[in-house]
């Protein structure tokens, strides 16, 4: 269990970007069921968005 106040808010966002993601995955598959290639691209970009805002978790390669 996380002791320090920085590791809790870490742990909180990551939480709340993989809802996104799930989300976001959920909605890409709605408008592909509709047929709705507006939905698809929205929910597409949407899903790269949430992607590219977890890039700074990543460890960096040194």
């Amino acid at each position: 269990m996380p002791k320090n106040r920085e590791d809790i808010d870490r742990i909180c966002q990551l939480w709340g970007w993989g809802l996104f993601i799930v989300s976001a995955l959920f909605f890409c598959w709605a408008g592909l069921k509709a047929g709705d290639m507006i939905s698809f691209l929205g929910a597409l970009f949407f899903l790269v968005a949430c992607l590219v805002f977890l890039v700074p978790y990543f460890p960096k390669k040194t």
